[in-house]
């Protein structure tokens, strides 16, 4: 008896451990764009935004392929049966702006799957270690393979790299600034400076 209890204690364990995640049952209110939507949970709107992933803006801004993703998850979850939201338990809850993290699921579709399927969102925001980002890696590798929506050109790829050279030019200029207030000596001040100086030469020409 004492074996077959310890038994049923570890199976029940093992079920609680592979659905750690938490899901509760929702409804479309809003649709807003790519990654955010409102919906209702009980007696409660969230304003949901889209674990994982990062869509083109389709609200103040609009950028190329802002209405294709907007227009996708509006109709995923418009025609779907049932809308759920999974709680990532490698996540908060919420983000620095009030609004909910989680995945969301059209009946029983992983909507983030299907829009990086689609080429129409970028895996991105990973700050912890989420349930399904291996999946919407590999999901991606393959839209950016075949050159899908975003990937078709590279003008989203040159909006990540311009930010990248802007920050590089941020720091060159940091440098520059420090060597000016800070350094120890003339050589130090030279030697930053100069650094400094290199990097925004640097990055001007990415940019």
């Amino acid at each position: 008896m004492k074996k077959l209890l310890l038994v049923c204690m570890l199976f029940a364990i093992s079920v609680v451990s592979l659905q750690a995640n938490t899901r509760e049952e929702a409804e479309l209110v809003k649709c807003v764009d790519g990654d955010t939507t409102h919906l209702k949970v009980g007696n409660e709107v969230l304003k949901v935004r889209y674990l994982a992933i990062d869509t083109p803006e389709y609200t103040k801004e609009k950028e190329p392929y802002g209405k294709e993703a907007s227009e996708c998850v509006c109709k995923l979850l418009s025609e779907a049966d049932k809308i759920e939201l999974e709680y990532d338990d490698g996540s908060e809850k919420t983000d620095k702006y009030g609004r909910t993290l989680a995945w969301v699921y059209a009946d029983d579709r992983l909507v983030q799957m299907e829009l990086v399927q689609q080429g129409l969102a970028e895996v991105k925001y990973i700050y912890g270690d989420y349930a399904y980002t291996d999946d919407l890696q590999k999901a991606q590798k393959a839209a950016q393979a075949d050159k899908l929506n975003i990937w078709s050109n590279q003008s989203y790829e040159e909006k990540g790299a311009k930010e990248k050279a802007m920050l590089g030019i941020g720091g060159g200029v940091l440098l520059i600034v420090a060597g000016l207030l800070f350094a120890k000596n003339k050589s130090q001040r030279k030697r930053m400076i100069k650094k400094g100086m290199r990097k925004i030469s640097q990055n001007s020409k990415k940019h």
